[in-house]
This record gives C-alpha cells, structure tokens and sequence, in this order.
C-alpha cells in the first residue's frame, strides 16, 4: 500500500471553500413583460388542452346529437309576405294629368342674357405642340410670397436663438469665475494686440534669417540652425493662430 508523502501543507486540515454564486440577475421589466403576457393569452396558446367543462357520464351521447341543428322552420304566412320595394312595382301607374305653367324658354333666355359670362381659367402653354396646364398648380403663381407671415422669423427659430445665448452668456460667466478662482489674469485688447504684433516681428526677423541661408548646406551646424529656424518659426506660427482665433485671452498671474 503506497502510503502519502508527508509535507508541511498537509498537518493542518483544510475547510473546503465553496464558491460563492453571484446573485441571479432580475431584469426590472419582468413584472411589466409577465402582465403583458397574461394579458394577451388565449386558451388556445397555453400548453396542453384548454379547460372546457367536462360532460357528466349521466348525460351520455345520443344518435346525431354533435350534428348541427338548423333553425326553425318559420311558419307559411311569413314566408309569403313579400318584403318592401323602393322601386315603384310592375302594376303601379305614376300620377297623371299635373301640368306646370312655368314657360321654360323664356326663362332660359332671360337666364342667358342676365347671366355673368363663364371666366376662362387661366392656363400656361410649355411646348411648342401647345400642351395646357393650368396656371394656378403649376407654380408660376405667387403664392407663397403673398403670405402674411412670409419673410417673418418663425417663434420657435427666435426662441432657439435666445436659448443659445442665454447658454453661451452663462457658460461665459461660468468660466471667468473659475478662472477667477484659480487667479487668472484676462488680458484686454490692447495687450492682445501688442503681444500679437509681436510674434509677427518675431516671425518676421525669423523669416529674414532663414531666407539669408545659403543654397547648399553641407555642415552639420548649417543644418542644425536650418532646423532650429523651421521649428521657431512653425512654433510663432501656431501661436499667431491661436490668439488670433481666440479673442478672449488668460493667463496665470507670477
């Protein structure tokens, strides 16, 4: 019999630990999906057959009791009677003998001649064959123009406006008080104006000494002060666009 190896791990006894399970997941909508489901259930969908009421053995089958039992029979009497028309029968003769005094010619003449003239529609022709449209839906007309409201603002877009700047303005004030609380000093336009003008002197004398280089560098120390150049320049460059992109302008007080 192969005994255990002794070791140091083994003299004490372990307690098995059990996994601990993760609380099962409940979806919050289940309450709302199960009475919807209840709801909306038929006998026919559930599982197994529906529940009907069972006949009782007493009241056992009969010959031709599951068949379909027509209607009574109705009586002769009805049956003959003959349902309301509204069309006049084959035996009723119309009322004769009314006649009316009205003399329908001269009426229609005086009609004819007190009568307004029909206006013609007005029509528009777009092709040399002489193809007619109308006018009036065809988009010529203009309509849209003669609007009361046209060329009016609407309320909502004068509303929007408002709204933007009301949050613009509040952001604004929100950011000069952080930045007063940090200690921020906010330059004003003529110390942007200087400090601008500035970097573009700078830019310029830059400018001036990278032109002065000769055509050909073959030194070390010629392409070094090449690059040098390029990367103040393109440093001055940056700075220009970002004050001239930015008008409002802080910085943090020494």
């Amino acid at each position: 019999r192969m005994a255990a190896k002794e070791s140091v791990y083994n003299l004490l006894p372990r307690l098995e630990e059990k996994p601990v399970k993760p609380p099962r997941y409940i979806s919050t909508f289940r309450p709302s999906v199960k009475r919807e489901i209840e709801q909306s259930k038929a006998q026919w969908k559930t599982m197994g057959p529906a529940k009907v009421a069972v006949p009782s053995p007493k009241n056992f089958l009969k010959k031709h009791s599951k068949e379909p039992k027509l209607p009574a029979r109705k009586k002769e009497q009805e049956s003959k009677k003959l349902p309301e028309l509204s069309v006049p029968r084959r035996t009723d003769h119309p009322v004769m003998g009314i006649q009316s005094k009205k003399n329908f010619i001269n009426s229609n003449a005086t009609a004819a001649i007190t009568g307004l003239p029909k206006k013609p529609q007005p029509i528009h022709v777009d092709r040399r064959q002489g193809d007619k449209y109308l006018l009036e839906t065809s988009g010529l007309v203009p309509k849209y123009t003669k609007k009361k409201d046209y060329g009016i603002t609407p309320k909502y877009v004068t509303r929007r406006t408002e709204e933007i700047k009301r949050a613009e303005k509040e952001y604004e004030t929100n950011v000069l008080e952080y930045l007063k609380k940090r200690a921020m000093k906010h330059l004003s336009d003529e110390e942007r104006e200087t400090l601008l003008q500035g970097l573009k002197n700078n830019w310029e004398e830059m400018y001036h000494n990278f032109q002065r280089l000769p055509v050909e560098i073959d030194t070390v120390s010629k392409k070094l002060y090449k690059e040098k150049l390029e990367s103040q320049m393109k440093q001055l460059e940056h700075d220009i666009d970002v004050i001239e992109k930015h008008k409002v302008i802080f910085i943090a007080n020494e």
